[in-house]
């Protein structure tokens, strides 16, 4: 085989597919549009929607490099020769068009004549019943029959995700590696062996089935290819070696590690497993904020956490202790960038959160190492509790196998069962947060109408009102002919000038009428394909299927759409001016009310960044703007300097929305003909979301002077009570502040002095347990550091035993402190959640110090008198 680099080897393919008439199309994103995925995690996931004939494909052949992401086996990154956080997956699709032969014929073309893989090298498998793909491997390929491999369905079938869907049988071809060291019987060896010698390199999947709810298997009236070939493997098949690792895919990043760590690769399997690790996460970790992803404790930005962390604590083992991972991630760029610019593009920004999460995690890793050693030296038995290991792994970092060996290195053990159950209960909180949706779970009177009539004409660009005949009538799941006063119920036309809600746009109002009937339209969806639903309440007569109607949009509420929608295109624009470029949107609403736009940062806006925004929008607005609408290509759009608010990744035509030079977006909701009618924009909140994602609130029109009414409303009843002006309340509210705190401050002092004036009452009634004083006091309405000093106090004065200090008000709070000689006579946390049980509420803490509080401050007495049973 002739020696070929990993981007060689990518051109050849999509080329090669290219001369088949495939259409080559980039990379999706990293973040499917799928409620059933955190990330794309095979090349087929973009086109599920096609696969699922929810949507109908503008190209039938397509070829691509799909970038992936797959964590289900983190823990075997670097520990084996495959497996791999992010990697590259080649796939070329059919839509309907050609099927079974071509794809496998051109697969081994491929590989043979392109790739010149010995064709004895190359064992392809098929489903066992699969007699078609059998046939063509063994009579038109020319594969001697006992090189082809009969497998069944846990090997070679694919689908359905869920109970239901398409599915159907696969074909793989196998490369084998000659790599012997792990097989029972080298003489013998197969694809069937499970000693790794055989290594899949492709995999295609005929999908022509659908399988119903009942396991019955029908064909698909279209049917498809979905190939899927790995580049990392491909590469390692062609370069002749046995780890993906060992390629010139990891090459320069692991030269960039030996030379920053000061290492060696391939002198010690240790460190190696470190250095891979290492290599394959700064891949993941630049991909992933390329997205706009930042690290935080749940979803998508835990994952990328997860990765950061677990490369530098592979770094930390290599003997690194300060920051370097950003290096490593800078090589990544640089080999990667000139396929993915997005990485190229986002570099600065990538930098940015990598260091701050070095940074975070360096402090927070002393501080995991710290408490295992604590936990190490305090434990009584010989295993660490799954609940320590699990935080462990969870808060700091620690890899189980890590915690693992720094146990056996003091001769203990860990409870793998225990973490594991911890495991399972977070995995299932994920599950339930991504969601269930399916799909192919639509309502059947929608795909009815959807495959009947395929799409609803939307007119309401250029009117808001439309003549139509009612087509369907839907209430549930049936059609019906009729619909009456007071019914709710779905109308679909095959013309309208309602908006459906889409985009972060919510839908049109308005009424729907003939001459015997009025109906309020509710909302309106897109159900199926592109048809148009109107979910309306009939308010007088009826309704009939055939009827004409007359379809009104209320215009003032979607005046006040337009101007928000408007007015979220300038500040999109606005804040890649003013906070920078990496920002992405990550949701947003467009009412008649307000308008809500979030985005990907890494911490809050200042009050100097916002008022800013605030210019730069009205600024934009008081130019009074042509806001114009084109109709592009999509790959005319690519081309152009055009920001994708929301991507129609199928569409080969998409609505260009520019505001003179200043905004220019893929979008398909309603605008202002020119930016004057958006009135004054204002900024009424910025917040946090989660972490990463910050949220803008802004009003616009109407709602503004609405808005400063009321602000004025206020501050004049401000004056009023503060007995200032406009041009002094603030001077007079900061006086009145100061005066207060000054009063508080007294008050403290005060407070202070009698709960002291009481501690001899306090000291004499100590009780004594098992020699050891003691002291429980009771104070009222003091402030909480009184409480605590008090304490404190109290401490200081027995020096050995415990003091447990109340304060009631109309509520009960206490403190327990215990003397570090005392422990094992008094632990705080115990005796503060036995007694906040009895006063009917909750709290704890270290068994020298608790705080807790309770309900019902009449019970306190009796937990005075009684306390020996609460300790």
């Amino acid at each position: 085989m002739e020696w070929m680099s990993y981007k060689d080897i990518r051109e050849k393919f999509l080329s090669f597919f290219e001369s088949k008439s495939h259409k080559r199309l980039a990379s999706s994103p990293l973040v499917p549009n799928d409620p059933q995925l955190m990330f794309t995690v095979a090349g087929m996931v973009p086109f599920k929607p096609i696969f699922w004939g929810k949507m109908e494909p503008t190209y039938t052949r397509i070829t691509t490099c799909q970038k992936c992401i797959r964590t289900n086996d983190i823990d075997n990154v670097g520990r084996t020769a495959r497996h791999q956080t992010f990697f590259e997956m080649l796939g070329n699709f059919s839509f309907g068009d050609y099927f079974k032969e071509e794809a496998i014929v051109w697969a081994w073309e491929f590989l043979t004549d392109v790739l010149h893989m010995p064709e004895d090298k190359l064992w392809p498998s098929v489903y066992l019943e699969d007699d078609e793909a059998f046939k063509i491997w063994k009579d038109i390929v020319g594969v001697p029959e006992d090189r082809i491999m009969k497998f069944d369905k846990s090997e070679n079938w694919w689908g359905p995700v869920g109970p239901t869907g398409p599915c159907g049988p696969s074909s793989e071809i196998y490369f084998d590696t000659g790599y012997t060291n792990n097989c029972p019987d080298s003489s013998n060896c197969s694809p069937a062996c499970e000693c790794g010698r055989f290594v899949e390199i492709w995999n295609i999947v005929f999908t022509e089935f659908y399988a119903d709810e009942n396991g019955t298997f029908s064909p698909l009236q279209r049917k498809n290819i979905d190939t899927g070939a790995g580049l990392e493997r491909i590469t390692a098949a062609i370069q002749n070696v046995y780890s993906n690792f060992d390629t010139d895919v990891f090459s320069n990043i692991i030269k960039k590690i030996e030379k920053v760590l000061k290492v060696n690769y391939g002198q010690d399997d240790k460190k190696d497993v470190s250095i891979k690790v290492i290599a394959d996460h700064a891949r993941a970790a630049a991909f992933i904020i390329s997205e706009g992803i930042l690290p935080s404790n749940e979803g998508r930005g835990y994952v990328l956490r997860r990765i950061i962390r677990r490369a530098i604590r592979h770094g930390n083992l290599l003997g690194m202790k300060d920051k370097f991972f950003n290096d490593i991630v800078d090589q990544v760029i640089l080999d990667m960038g000139s396929f993915y610019p997005e990485i190229k593009d986002k570099k600065d920004f990538i930098d940015k959160i990598i260091d701050a999460e070095e940074t975070r995690f360096l402090e927070t890793l002393d501080k995991g190492i710290e408490k295992l050693n604590n936990i190490i030296k305090d434990i009584k038995t010989d295993i660490i509790s799954g609940d320590i290991v699990f935080e462990l792994y969870d808060t700091y970092g620690f890899p189980v196998d890590i915690t693992r060996e720094i146990a056996e290195d003091n001769s203990l053990s860990i409870d793998e069962d225990g973490f594991d159950m911890f495991m399972n209960e977070q995995k299932e909180r994920a599950r339930s947060a991504a969601g269930s949706k399916e799909y192919d779970s639509k309502n059947e009177a929608y795909k009815i109408v959807g495959e009947e009539l395929l799409r609803t004409n939307f007119e309401g660009y250029d009117k808001l009102s439309s003549s139509s005949k009612v087509l369907y009538l839907i209430d549930g799941n049936s059609f019906i002919d009729s619909a009456f006063e007071g019914n709710e119920v779905d109308l679909i036309c095959s013309n309208t000038p309602f908006y459906a809600e889409k985009g972060g746009q919510i839908s049109d109002r308005g009424i729907i009428r003939n001459d015997s009937f009025e109906a309020e339209v509710l909302s309106v969806k897109v159900v199926y394909n592109e048809v148009i639903a109107h979910r309306i309440r009939v308010v007088k007569g009826n309704v009939d299927k055939n009827d004409d109607v007359e379809l009104l949009v209320d215009e003032n509420f979607r005046n006040d759409v337009k101007r928000n929608h408007s007015a979220t295109h300038l500040l999109h624009s606005a804040l890649r001016q003013v906070i920078g470029d990496h920002i992405k949107q990550a949701g947003s609403y467009v009412g008649p009310d307000r308008l809500r736009f979030d985005f990907t940062h890494y911490e809050g806006l200042t009050d100097v960044q916002i008022s800013e925004i605030e210019r730069i929008v009205n600024d934009q607005i008081l130019k009074a703007m042509p806001v114009i609408t084109d109709v592009k290509s999509l790959e005319e759009a690519k081309n152009m300097n055009v920001i994708a608010l929301f991507e129609e990744k199928y569409g080969d035509e998409v609505r260009i929305v520019k505001m003179g030079d200043f905004s220019s977006e893929l979008c398909g909701g309603t605008h202002v003909s020119n930016t004057g009618e958006i009135g004054l924009f204002k900024i009424v909140s910025e917040s946090s979301v989660s972490a990463g994602i910050r949220r803008i609130e802004a009003i616009t029109g109407i709602k503004t002077l609405e808005a400063f009414n009321n602000y004025e409303t206020i501050l004049k009843s401000i004056n009023n009570i503060v007995d200032g002006t406009v041009d002094s309340v603030y001077d007079k509210i900061v006086s009145i502040l100061e005066d207060s705190k000054n009063k508080d401050k007294i008050i403290k002092k005060l407070e202070s002095k009698l709960a002291t004036s009481n501690l001899d009452s306090f000291m004499n009634s100590a009780v004594d347990i098992d020699g050891k004083p003691l002291i429980i006091g009771v104070l009222e309405d003091v402030d909480s550091d009184v409480l605590r000093n008090t304490s404190d106090t109290l401490l200081s004065k027995v020096k050995s035993g415990a003091v447990i200090l109340f304060n009631k008000s109309d509520k009960v709070n206490f403190v327990v402190k215990v003397s570090k000689d005392a422990i094992d006579v008094f632990h705080a946390g115990n005796m503060a959640r036995n007694i906040a049980k009895f006063l009917g509420g909750g709290g704890g803490g270290r068994p020298d110090f608790a705080q807790a509080g309770g309900k019902d401050p009449s019970k306190v007495n009796e937990v005075v008198s009684n306390i020996k049973k609460f300790i």
